[in-house]
């Protein structure tokens, strides 16, 4: 059986996937093809229904859970690991709904959680999340929302954080951050989506095995990273929610739900497994 799998080239997500991609594990009877893009182009690929396995962002997954079930392994979701809202000088917070803002995706959960902290902060300018740091260098904007490894980066380019976005979700409602998860066609078969969820897992439990060494596979996607950055990375965004998301993540996505009345009848997750 042939599937399409689209996930970012984020470490995380090849750290997840390594093993499968490279059939280092039993994925019988399965044949994968992968498509690699980043998380907001996966969030509007997501709306065509084309791919039976990708990387969302939460803040997307309910405009599209009609057709999609999210995954109970996968998820980027944890304390610690939100967004950072960033500029070149500092800025007053109270000022911010003035300010030119560039953020990763109109899709992200980190848009989300930028207008969860700042309701009437609209001057919205879309970039891809590998150019924000740059783009607020160079003053196209004023502030900027980053995501993945450039909260390590950010720092040394004379940057200087403004709010962490996640911490202030987490002082709010005490509840983890729901930043991405892994979903599948709900017209899929529930052996199948049970089945893929156990590969996913146990294609994590290799990769950890691993650890501290990272294999070609995750290098050669992460670019120019710095290994250093790449196990950093990886440290931060797969947590024992990524091998199993717990109550309490659960109930994060809930109230994500809640806040943007994307409640529904329909499961959020695949059946415990």
């Amino acid at each position: 059986m042939k599937l399409k799998i689209g996930i970012s080239p984020c470490p995380n997500d090849t750290f997840i996937f390594d093993a499968i991609y490279n059939n280092t594990i039993d994925c019988w009877p399965y044949e994968f093809e992968f498509v690699f893009e980043d998380v907001e182009t996966l969030n509007k690929m997501a709306e065509q229904h084309e791919i039976d396995i990708l990387k969302l962002s939460y803040a997307q997954y309910f405009n599209v859970m009609n057709d999609y079930i999210m995954l109970q392994s996968g998820s980027a979701l944890g304390y610690g690991v939100g967004p950072l809202l960033i500029a070149k000088n500092k800025i007053d917070l109270e000022t911010i709904e003035t300010k030119k803002i560039a953020i990763p995706g109109k899709h992200t959960t980190a848009l989300f959680l930028l207008q969860y902290a700042f309701p009437l902060a609209s001057n919205q300018i879309e970039y891809n999340f590998a150019q924000i740091e740059q783009a607020v260098i160079d003053e196209e904007v004023d502030t900027g929302v980053i995501i993945h490894e450039n909260r390590f980066t950010y720092a040394k380019k004379g940057l200087q954080k403004l709010m962490d976005l996640g911490e202030y979700w987490e002082t709010k409602t005490n509840l983890p951050i729901p930043l991405g998860g892994i979903a599948i066609k709900r017209s899929l078969d529930s052996t199948i989506q049970t089945h893929i969820n156990e590969l996913i897992q146990m294609s994590i439990l290799f990769s950890q095995s691993n650890l501290p060494e990272i294999s070609d596979f995750v290098r050669c996607h992460a670019q120019e990273m710095d290994v250093d950055v790449i196990i950093q990375h990886i440290n931060l965004y797969v947590n024992d929610n990524t091998l199993q998301i717990d109550t309490k993540g659960i109930e994060a996505v809930e109230h994500m739900a809640n806040i943007l009345n994307r409640t529904s009848s329909l499961n959020l997750f695949i059946e415990q497994v």
